[in-house]
């Protein structure tokens, strides 16, 4: 074995990653944000936060890994060393990362124009078979991080057994794409109201403005709280009756719940239908499994926002859930579970379905803990910030390619996945005359595919 190969290329679906930025304008929107008065960097801000978040696709989990990108360098130009990286990283204060959002939604605005314009129009979110169309759908959720001590903000977590920070995000289950992020400390509530509020006032900032009339909100038990239940009925201020936002939360079971499910038995016993049969995502009804509305058993919800209704779902007892089930699950093997709504009409069952979509959102961090949300670079929290805010550009960056250019089980396919399959290919550089073309092995398993999505994405208009 050498190391004297000339004209070869790894990691070739870096290539379709910048075609794709570069279609977009992300790298001119992100260094007018980086933008000082008075410096000209060498390397345009723009355009290492923009490599950085294509190495991390491809994989990176550090800073360091952004080399990988060098011998891409006769493809793409010349690339950002390590050390520049930290310093683009370092100057991306309060001020820059506000300026970064903005520039961020002025991109996702093309973006979603682009998925208006395709064949299969925007995407849609289903239940029951049932396109919610006009409705945009934003689910939150906190992710413990372990990290070392000497971090700043590291601290114990709410999950057991974990040290270090605590994001809290915001992902838009429409498209895939991670719309807000905040690095929080360790010990930071998951149901702190002002969060809670923030992370969600952040990611309608990102959407453009006719997708921000008709937003359902989802998070779980752990994340609702009452103010941020009366700001989401209230549409965050907007008096416009345009607005229409909806909340699909956990609810807290405590014993006045309970002796709502006792009331249901007592009911149940005289033969009267309390409970409706639980449906799974292909309509079909869930062995065992049932839900009921106990809006009119709970007392007084007068502090709740107008509408306000709770639901119970009851389903079999799962052993991982035995240890901290109640008396009464185990006595009747099913384990209890609540969650509230302000959607007015539409059957327990259909609602029940949509909130348990929720858990979509943990395959989505899931994915970005695959990518670089797992690990962050730095001792000093602000360093840790812009990480976290090029983990969203990534996360970003992957769903635009998946959505604008992919099909199949491309499309579906998991970080990993992707990049076993198609951003590590190889490829030989060719040079004729003034072109470039890049070959990649036809013996590939995927490289029909492959070569399909980057005539796509050439096809993509340069923004205006």
């Amino acid at each position: 074995m050498s190391a004297d190969a000339k004209a070869l290329v790894g990691h070739a679906g870096g290539v379709h990653l910048q075609v794709l930025a570069d279609r977009v304008g992300l790298a001119g929107e992100l260094s007018h944000a980086m933008r000082r008065k008075g410096f000209i960097p060498l390397h345009p801000r723009g355009q290492v936060l923009t490599d950085l978040a294509c190495a991390i696709v491809l994989g990176a989990v550090a800073i360091s890994d952004v080399r990988l990108l060098e011998h891409q360098r006769e493809v793409l130009g010349t690339t950002a060393s390590p050390s520049t990286v930290w310093r683009v990283l370092d100057e991306a204060g309060e001020v820059q990362l506000q300026r970064i959002a903005l520039a961020r939604a002025k991109v996702r605005k093309r973006v979603w124009g682009l998925l208006e314009a395709r064949e299969g129009g925007f995407p849609w979110i289903t239940v029951n078979g049932r396109a919610l169309e006009g409705w945009t759908v934003l689910d939150s959720d906190a992710t413990p991080v372990a990290c070392a001590s000497e971090k700043e903000g590291a601290a114990g977590t709410y999950k057991k057994g974990v040290f270090g920070l605590c994001p809290l995000l915001s992902f838009c289950d429409n498209t895939g794409e991670l719309l807000a992020q905040q690095l929080r400390p360790g010990d930071a509530g998951a149901n702190d109201t002002a969060d809670n509020i923030a992370i969600f006032a952040a990611a309608v900032a990102q959407l453009p403005a006719t997708y921000r009339r008709k937003i359902l909100f989802r998070t779980d038990g752990a994340g609702f709280s009452c103010g941020l239940l009366k700001w989401i009925a209230a549409a965050g201020g907007r008096t416009h009756p345009s607005f229409t936002w909806e909340y699909s939360t956990g609810w807290t079971f405590t014993q006045r719940e309970m002796d709502a499910v006792l009331a249901l038995d007592k009911l149940e016993k005289k033969g009267k239908p309390v409970w409706e049969a639980v449906w799974d995502t292909d309509g079909t009804a869930r062995e065992n499994a049932a839900v009921a509305e106990v809006t009119g058993l709970l007392g007084d919800l007068s502090t709740w926002p107008a509408g306000h209704r709770v639901f119970i779902r009851r389903e079999p007892l799962h052993p991982r859930y035995a240890k901290d089930a109640s008396a009464y699950e185990l006595e009747h093997g099913v384990r209890l579970q609540a969650f509230a709504t302000n959607t007015p009409g539409r059957q327990a069952a259909w609602l029940d379905l949509r909130h348990r979509s929720h858990a979509r959102v943990e395959g989505k961090i899931r994915d970005s803990k695959a990518e670089s949300l797992a690990r962050f670079p730095s001792r000093w929290m602000t360093v840790n910030q812009a990480w976290l805010t090029v983990t969203a550009l990534a996360c970003d960056l992957r769903a635009w390619l998946q959505l604008l250019a992919c099909d199949g089980e491309m499309a579906t396919a998991t970080p990993k996945t992707l990049r076993y399959r198609f951003l590590h290919v190889p490829a030989v550089l060719v040079r004729g005359q003034r072109r470039r073309r890049l070959k990649i092995p036809k013996t590939w398993p995927w490289a029909a595919q492959i070569v399909t999505v980057f005539r796509r994405l050439l096809a993509l208009p340069h923004p205006t």
